[in-house]
């Protein structure tokens, strides 16, 4: 009898280091996050497109600081003339000469408001650039939650559709045993059998949907992954909102992403207005050049020239045609259109938010609601196993009591993923998302 514990006692000791060695090696929440801000593609694109966006302000501004040009040309020119000697008669000779020329030129916009409409437009859409990028790096962090929390509750399936199956093995077994002895009926082995071939059926599918799961994790993280943090058993469903819905609007209207960078689609549609009715005004600029040139022709050989140049030049436009009308229609017609955009996203951002607010609100009472649905499920099956030995139950009572707990502890794993999903997505709608919500989330996973 000792020796029989003993062993048992190294077996758990055992079973104990290597649950413990796979919780070691279990990939949590945050180390998903760190490893997408690297791999995920999509984020990698937003991160080019941000640098790409940059650059707006940059080329906006250069129409407004001066433009100078260094030029240089050397040339081998060969020739022929005809011209009277001194005897009066017509003599050719040969013109072989080398030319050059050298100079440097510059130009200082002094009034152009074309430009300057560039140059505002340019500095909306590096801001605008921002904005988008903002939106994408919160969008990750959804993604990744959405991600990881689908391939844990694939786990968590598989397990629960597992030991759904073992149940229906065993019980198969007990009614086969029964059978024989002529305790039991034959309904009862039919009745298990048909339970047990649509629980092998439901646990194929939850496998491949783990595998797709898993998948599509590895897709953003950049790595497969085969261990992921549980949630914790001690679960509990916190305060993780504060204020109403007017507050939380009020908040997504000051810091929404998708918001900031439809107000400033509209501010570059305005600036593209100002742009084209430039078109009807005068320009003017400062030049000023230097130039070099030596047998610059054939009159200058031999001669070399030096000559400084400044002076203002004004450019008044005065018909092209009907184009700076027409380029001017266009861009009120995409002013008007950044414009109801601006409402569109307005209405689906604030959407959104509403949305997701009473996700969170509900999401806590359906959490707390399916925990008590689990307990009361596994007093149920505890008690119609009891009933069964006294007679008052039968065999297909056991089989619906199990499924009815199996299906509990499925909607509980859901409604929690649920919940800190809905809280997640809350503060992405409204534009306050941050590294310490991801913490926050990753906190309720054994090994955070």
């Amino acid at each position: 009898m000792n020796r029989t514990w003993k062993r048992l006692s190294v077996i758990s000791l055992a079973c104990s280091a290597l649950f413990a060695q796979a919780n070691a090696s279990a990939t949590g929440l945050l180390e998903a996050y760190q490893a997408a801000l690297k791999n995920d593609p999509l984020y990698r694109s937003a991160q080019a497109d941000n640098r790409y966006g940059q650059q707006a302000e940059v080329l906006g501004r250069a129409g407004l600081l001066p433009q100078v040009q260094y030029s240089f040309s050397k040339s081998t020119n060969k020739g022929e003339q005809t011209a009277p000697n001194f005897l009066g008669k017509l003599a050719m000779s040969d013109l072989d000469y080398q030319s050059s020329s050298k100079g440097v030129s510059l130009r200082q916009p002094l009034f152009a408001l074309d430009n300057y409409a560039r140059f505002k437009q340019g500095q909306a859409q590096t801001l605008q650039s921002n904005a988008q990028f903002d939106a994408r790096a919160k969008d990750l962090m959804v993604r990744v939650l959405a991600a990881y929390s689908d391939a844990k509750f694939g786990e968590e399936q598989v397990a629960l559709y597992t030991a759904q199956r073992d149940f229906l093995r065993e019980q198969k077994k007990v009614n086969d045993l029964m059978f024989s002895k002529g305790e039991a009926a034959k309904t009862d082995m039919l009745e298990t059998q048909a339970k047990l071939d649509v629980a092998e059926a439901i646990l194929l599918e939850a496998q491949d949907n783990l595998q797709n799961a898993r998948t599509i994790l590895a897709g953003i993280v950049g790595t497969d992954i085969t261990a992921l943090d549980s949630l914790k058993e001690d679960f509990s469903v916190s305060r993780l909102i504060q204020g109403d819905l007017n507050e939380w609007k009020t908040t997504a209207e000051k810091n929404s992403p998708e918001i900031s960078a439809a107000k400033l689609n509209l501010e570059i549609a305005e600036q593209e207005i100002a742009k084209s009715r430039a078109g009807h005004a005068p320009r003017v600029d400062l030049n000023a050049s230097y130039s070099h040139g030596k047998s610059e022709t054939v009159t200058t050989q031999k001669q070399d020239n030096n000559i400084r140049s400044i002076g203002f030049q004004v450019v008044i436009p005065i018909y092209s045609g009907g184009s700076s009308s027409a380029v001017s229609s266009q861009a009120v017609a995409q002013k008007d259109r950044a414009r109801s955009d601006l409402d569109s996203t307005r209405i689906k951002v604030m959407t959104e938010l509403q949305k997701q607010f009473n996700a969170v609100r509900v999401g806590a009472i359906k959490v707390e609601a399916f925990q008590r649905s689990v307990a009361s499920a596994q007093t149920l099956v505890e008690a119609t196993k009891q009933s069964i030995k006294g007679g008052i139950r039968i065999n297909l009572d056991l089989l619906n009591a199990q499924q009815q707990l199996v299906t509990a502890k499925r909607d509980l794993a859901q409604a929690r993923y649920n919940y800190l999903s809905a809280f997640l997505r809350l503060k992405v709608a409204a534009g306050v998302a941050n590294y310490e919500d991801m913490q926050v989330v990753a906190g309720f996973f054994s090994g955070n």
